[in-house]
């Protein structure tokens, strides 16, 4: 089994809690590690997972769904990774809200989810 990770992706969102989190939105970072067969596989796309097809799908969940807890967009994007792509054995998703509205100092808050098929 082999792992691709995707680190780092951001985007512009609208979750939380504090309905000035829906009303002005913030930057979120979603990190993903995909476990996908390598051995025996060639060399084309369709034998794995077509990354700019997973970002495309991350990209539409965080920039135009609403979710009150990072946690739940976080087992969304887990299920939907799977549903979506047939390859893909197991996925770990991690969600950083690194603007969270926490009365401190603090340098980053994320959810984190792992799911595999059954």
């Amino acid at each position: 089994m082999g792992e691709i990770a995707l680190l780092g992706l951001e985007f512009y969102g609208h979750h939380g809690v504090m309905p000035e989190e829906g009303r002005l939105g913030a930057r979120f970072v979603v990190d993903l590690w995909l476990s996908v067969p390598f051995e025996g596989k060639g060399d084309r796309l369709e034998e794995t997972v077509d990354y700019a097809a997973v970002y495309a799908l991350v990209e539409e969940a965080v920039r135009h769904r609403r979710f009150y807890l990072i946690e739940a967009l976080a087992d969304y994007l887990a299920e939907e990774l799977l549903r979506a792509f047939p390859r893909l054995q197991a996925v770990r998703v991690r969600v950083h809200k690194p603007h969270a509205p926490i009365p401190g100092v603090f340098r980053d808050v994320y959810a984190e989810t792992q799911k595999s098929r059954t």
